[in-house]
């Protein structure tokens, strides 16, 4: 067995050369418990990133630990050609958490998947095949999955499937028509109509949306915008799916996904990432009429795998007895009131956004272009400072800010004063 000093030749020798790491020099990760991870020296980072959004009951979660051990121990996998009670309790437990008629669920191992799912059951459901999707979207790395995301860096291999149509995103910060909100009077949404009549047959399957797009930014929209588009998609006989595989289950503060903050109901949700906190699953919510339209047969050889489905009821039972729907707006809220102070401080910080612990900050250079080469040198100095954060968005720009559900006042200020050190230090 390779020493930790080994692995990142290891990784350079026997991984894929695309698969990315942070830093100039990759940091080589042993040990998590709570909000921190340590690396091979037994360095301590404050871990405001959460594995992508991921992690959302803490690193090394006790319960969560103890209920995949038991798990293992005594039903480990089946796929599902067979009934077994951790997929069926989580189904019933997505049922109840799920806004509208949401309530069926088709379990995956992925974000990617789920997407998957969804689009496809949209398809059967309407009879239709097209689809409108945002520009600086994410939706996964399939081909359908690449073919809806609107960001060239995520869009490889040249060949994608037609009839996906990007609407523009509602990019207040960098609005593609030139407005100001609200004064915009919702330009970029009710161009979404004008999209369907000129770019498609007029009869749409689907809109799929993240609340708050992830990868793309953190980009967040007004609070009417998805009321209005969804009044446009139904009009022209789509259903809408919420892609909450970043912005679901608590993360947003206040509400078990996204969606719920702009008061719309969708038709289908897809979820993964922090449902089992770094477990592998993914799942597709659908309501009775859309579940019920799915012709022909399927399976998932891992799709509701056991000890998956039983780390997710873990983790959503950890949420719900600790009320980290809760913490995760009141932490929320101080992210954010101290993000909004180093905006007032630093030149280089031209944005901040989100909701809940999912806060964005756009970096920008003096004349306000993005600035991914500041971003580089603060993410250098947040790991010399012992902070790990993400970045994001189609400039990659972005710095995105997503600590851990359990997050108390202690993290979020130390995080803060780790970022200050590092917007500092890197010239901002």
């Amino acid at each position: 067995m390779k020493e930790p000093r080994d692995w990142v030749q290891g990784q350079r020798s026997y991984l894929y050369p695309a698969v990315s790491t942070y830093y100039e020099e990759p940091l080589t990760l042993v040990r998590g418990e709570g909000m921190y991870l340590y690396d091979e020296a037994q360095q301590p980072y404050l871990d405001f990133f959460a594995g992508i959004l991921t992690v959302n009951v803490g690193h090394g979660n006790p319960e969560v630990a103890s209920r995949m051990c038991d798990q293992i121990r005594t039903l480990g996998h089946t796929s599902t050609l067979y009934v077994t009670g951790p997929q069926v309790k989580l189904a019933e437990k997505l049922a109840g958490l799920a806004p509208g008629r949401v309530r069926r669920s088709f379990f995956t191992n992925s974000g990617t998947e789920a997407n998957e799912t969804a689009v496809l059951s949209a398809q059967m459901h309407t009879g239709r095949q097209e689809i409108v999707a945002l520009r600086h979207c994410y939706s996964g790395r399939s081909m359908l999955a690449m073919s809806v995301t609107a960001q060239n860096a995520w869009r490889v291999g040249g060949t994608h499937i037609a009839g996906i149509k990007h609407a523009h995103s509602p990019y207040c910060y960098r609005c593609a028509f030139g407005r100001s909100y609200p004064g915009c009077d919702l330009e970029c949404a009710r161009d979404v109509e004008e999209l369907i009549q000129t770019t498609t047959s007029g009869a749409i399957a689907a809109f799929i949306a993240e609340p708050i797009l992830g990868v793309g930014g953190f980009i967040t929209p007004p609070p009417e915008y998805f009321q209005e588009v969804e009044r446009i998609i139904r009009e022209y006989g789509g259903l809408f799916i919420a892609d909450e595989v970043q912005t679901g289950f608590a993360r947003t503060g206040d509400r078990w996904f996204g969606i719920e903050h702009w008061g719309v109901e969708p038709d289908l949700i897809t979820c993964a990432k922090g449902m089992a906190n770094g477990a592998p699953i993914g799942a597709t919510l659908a309501t009775d009429e859309v579940a019920e339209s799915w012709q022909g047969k399927t399976i998932s050889t891992f799709g509701g795998n056991p000890v998956s489905s039983a780390a997710s009821l873990a983790t959503i039972e950890h949420i719900e007895e600790q009320n980290l729907l809760h913490n995760a707006r009141k932490m929320g809220d101080r992210l954010r009131d101290g993000l909004e102070q180093l905006k007032e401080k630093y030149r280089a910080v031209g944005d901040v956004r989100g909701m809940g612990l999912m806060q964005g900050v756009e970096v920008v250079d003096e004349d306000g272009a993005p600035d991914s080469d500041c971003v580089d040198r603060i993410f250098e100095k947040t790991r010399q400072q012992g902070l790990l954060i993400g970045r994001g968005g189609l400039y990659n720009n972005v710095l995105r800010i997503t600590p851990p559900l359990i997050a108390g006042a202690d993290h979020i200020d130390e995080g803060l004063e780790l970022l200050e050190r590092a917007i500092s230090a890197a010239g901002g």
